[in-house]
């Protein structure tokens, strides 16, 4: 707290300096007056005064937080997870005769591993049941895929386990989980 008395008895007069002219102040330094105390601050003021600080600097960056960029985030994941899906669909279903799986195959394996690349760090969707069945059923092509060969047929089995888990994901993508 400070208390100067010489600024509060004394009236206010302001005169523009002249254009083009050096700005002096004509109030004392801090401290320099013999008519201004500073007493010093105790701990429990201090503490007391950088805890406010610090909630209003925490309550105004949440006042202050883009909500529309975690809108976009979770746009581009419904986007980027759906294009995905259909890829791994599309391969799945393809023939083994058709001369284009290995192309299919390549094309597939890039999305999925960009997708993984660009989705797997973001804490937000760690625990969402589309994150979660699709990182599986990515996994789980991939692993036969590099295992086997991008000629090689997927099982019965594990084509069946890969395409419920593909259905589960797109349902709950669609219910925003």
């Amino acid at each position: 707290m400070v208390v100067c008395t010489s600024l509060l008895s004394s009236p206010a007069t302001t005169k523009l300096p002249p254009p083009n002219s050096p700005i002096t102040s004509k109030l004392p330094a801090a401290n320099t007056s013999p008519n201004c105390y500073n007493p010093p601050m105790s701990r429990r003021e201090l503490a007391i005064s950088m805890i406010s600080a610090g909630s209003a600097l925490a309550y105004s960056s949440k006042l202050l937080s883009p909500a529309p960029a975690l809108a976009s985030v979770d746009e581009e994941y419904t986007k980027d997870t759906s294009e995905v899906i259909s890829k791994v669909r599309a391969t799945i279903g393809m023939d083994k005769a058709d001369p284009n799986v290995a192309s299919a195959v390549v094309k597939m394996r890039e999305a999925s591993n960009t997708w993984v690349a660009k989705y797997r760090r973001e804490k937000s969707l760690l625990g969402r049941a589309s994150f979660r069945d699709i990182y599986s059923a990515l996994n789980a092509v991939s692993g036969h895929y590099i295992s086997f060969g991008p000629t090689a047929p997927i099982p019965a089995k594990r084509k069946t386990r890969i395409l419920e888990e593909l259905d589960t994901a797109e349902k709950a993508l669609v219910r925003g989980r």
